[in-house]
């Protein structure tokens, strides 16, 4: 049984049932707007190590191993750590970014007690074809839901349809802690799916089994808990 949880913006924690915790993209708290995250972890992914927003591995604690998503993706590829297997392929930020030129940036998927997790990065565009078939068949899709800068929601509704994973955990769009302000609230994402799709969570974790998967794709709303 894996236990999810997300802290903020583009971070998320997985638990494995032997313990293992990976968390994803944490962020910078000052700019962010989120607390600090408080768990240790034994594995830390980043989408890149030059965006404060999504590479603050130095901040978490419990001496994990770093994997930097973008460095795989033009290397291996894949790689196994303290027991995870990761997966990584390329992305870019959005190509017309109104503050700054694009960065490239690693999408990637992992796997922990038998459900594969995908994460979208920080990408900016819609997806190549080789990207949605990197997504092809994943369980769990962390997702971008803030518009741009990130991919816009029509281009992630397509990534949905033709990925089909089968729960959606929505990231990356603006709260009330979220300091920026500058990306979409979530219900411009949740007004895109039937009532009857949607999960709303009121405790700050969420168990997944494999074999207790939805036959069809659901969104679990998961409260932020930094």
């Amino acid at each position: 049984m894996a236990t999810v949880k997300w802290y903020g913006h583009a971070c998320l924690g997985v638990t494995g049932s032997s313990g293992v915790h990976v968390i994803t993209d944490p962020y910078t708290p000052e700019t962010a707007g989120y607390d600090p995250v408080p768990d240790a972890a034994d594995v830390v992914i980043v989408s890149s190590d030059n965006d404060t927003f999504h590479c603050r591995a130095d901040l978490i604690t419990g001496s994990p191993v770093e994997v930097n998503a973008l460095a795989l993706a033009q290397s291996a590829g894949q790689t196994v750590a303290r027991g995870v297997e990761i997966r990584a392929i390329q992305a870019m930020e959005a190509l017309n970014h109104r503050e700054h030129d694009p960065d490239q940036n690693g999408m990637y998927r992992f796997v922990v007690d038998g459900v594969s997790f995908g994460h979208m990065g920080d990408i900016g565009n819609a997806f190549t074809e080789d990207q949605l078939a990197f997504f092809d068949g994943v369980d769990v899709l962390f997702a971008l839901t803030g518009g741009h800068p990130t991919i816009e929601l029509d281009d992630l509704m397509t990534v949905i349809t033709r990925t089909q994973p089968k729960i959606v955990i929505p990231m990356h769009y603006r709260t009330l802690r979220y300091l920026p302000k500058k990306i979409h609230w979530l219900h411009q994402f949740t007004a895109l799916f039937d009532a009857s799709q949607l999960d709303y969570f009121a405790v700050r974790s969420a168990e997944i089994l494999p074999d207790m998967l939805p036959a069809a794709t659901r969104v679990w709303v998961l409260p932020y808990t930094c």
